[in-house]
């Protein structure tokens, strides 16, 4: 017994250096992960193309998504969410419950959803995709084929790639990876060694095996800014445009005229470290703070100015819309007159937008001449915005305008054909 008593301490101890040798960096990024991947599936209508008559089938549905916020919001593909009437998501904890669209961009294929939850979730680990290096290890995880939480493991095989995957659907600037992405993988994360997310799976080439693809973090998290911003989905505004600076807070560039910012005190230069309580270190997390507050709203903002910690209240103000006055800018800046459609009409002719705007008129010597835009095209997008009402336009321009966006790329549809190009706002050329 004494013996006993001596090596079943040191076998234990021998135990717990085996287990922590294989504790390796990928299992870990895996750990500190993996309750923040969901799993989405729900069943939607699709055409069959072989069909002369149109019928519908219904097909089951599937990918996945990441929480970027604890509150239930998730990033994932729109493909993933298309057509779906009842979205549902599953947690890592096994939990089934629905989730509703809160915003969407088709020519990105990014779409951001909600699901109602009592108790905070877990968040990912946002890492940044500036400094991707071709050759190092990323992992990919995601509701492959339907088996949850499945986990591969590859390298980066090159960057900045371009892949069409049908007549409507391009995407630019993709990460090239030989993790195995398969059906299901479409919206979860590409993960680095330290378990940072650096890109969105989003495609696997067709015939070929060993080649996935991502849409770089970066650009997820400008899109999703904009998905998610006060703006849109609150009709609420505050005027800041900021910066990453790479370190605590974020920089502000800009504070739009005669906005709540300006009036509150905020200056450019300023560093904005929280809102509300949520540390920011983007854009992307302003908006997130303030996803839920209505205009009239007042939030506490934490900046560094001169070396010292100051906070300023913020109050949130209206969008002013005035839908006569949006109708002369369009025909000032972009050379158009457009008219709301039924989204339905839209649809008929394009199932993947939400709607359109008709261009009824066009200027002979405007920017929208200039690059071909006709009379009976409709107008689907602008930059990364959809354009499905004239409140849109105004909206779009002032971006343009804050953004230095110049020039700005459209889609139009003509017939069943999308259409695009970069048409320059005679304003954003001022």
């Amino acid at each position: 017994m004494r013996v006993m008593w001596v090596v079943l301490p040191w076998l234990a101890v021998l135990a717990d250096d085996v287990t922590d040798a294989r504790r390796t960096p990928i299992v870990r990024a895996i750990e500190s992960q993996r309750d923040a991947v969901v799993n989405i599936h729900g069943q939607k209508l699709v055409g069959n193309s072989a069909d002369a008559d149109g019928e519908l089938r219904r097909v089951n549905g599937m990918g996945t998504g990441v929480i970027v916020d604890p509150r239930g919001y998730i990033v994932t593909n729109y493909h993933v969410v298309e057509g779906v009437r009842r979205i549902e998501v599953t947690l890592s904890s096994g939990r089934t419950t629905a989730a509703t669209l809160v915003s969407h961009d088709p020519r990105t294929d990014l779409a951001v959803i909600k699901i109602a939850i009592d108790e905070p979730l877990q968040v990912v680990t946002l890492g940044t995709s500036s400094d991707l290096m071709i050759g190092e290890t990323v992992l990919a995880l995601g509701n492959a084929y339907g088996y949850e939480h499945t986990v591969t493991r590859g390298i980066i095989s090159a960057l900045h790639r371009s892949v069409e995957v049908s007549r409507t659907q391009q995407y630019d600037d993709l990460i090239q990876t030989d993790a195995s992405i398969n059906p299901g993988n479409s919206g979860g994360p590409l993960l680095n060694i330290n378990g940072e997310v650096i890109g969105i799976n989003v495609a696997v080439r067709a015939g070929a095996q060993g080649i996935g693809f991502a849409i770089p973090i970066d650009r997820v998290l400008d899109v999703a800014t904009k998905l998610i911003s006060v703006e849109r989905v609150g009709n609420a505004w505050h005027g800041i445009v900021a910066r990453t600076t790479g370190g605590r807070g974020v920089v502000v560039e800009t504070i739009r005229g005669e906005s709540p910012a300006a009036s509150a005190g905020m200056k450019a230069g300023d560093v904005i470290v929280s809102v509300g309580d949520v540390p920011v270190a983007r854009q992307f997390d302003i908006e997130r703070a303030l996803l839920g507050r209505k205009a009239g709203e007042e939030v506490s903002v934490t900046v560094m100015r001169a070396g010292a910690e100051e906070r300023i209240s913020l109050p949130l103000a209206s969008v002013r819309r005035d839908a006569e006055s949006i109708d002369e800018r369009s025909w000032r800046e972009l050379g158009v007159r457009l008219a709301a459609l039924p989204s339905a009409k839209v649809q008929k002719l394009q199932s993947q937008y939400r709607g359109g705007l008709s261009v009824v008129e066009v200027r002979p010597d405007g920017p929208a001449a200039e690059q071909g835009i006709r009379g009976g095209d409709i107008l689907v997008g602008l930059n990364i915005w959809e354009t499905i009402a004239p409140d849109n336009i105004a909206y779009i321009l002032d971006k343009a305008e804050d953004e230095h966006l110049n020039p700005i790329k459209f889609y139009v549809l003509r017939g069943r054909e999308t259409l695009f190009g970069h048409i320059v706002s005679d304003t954003v050329m001022r």
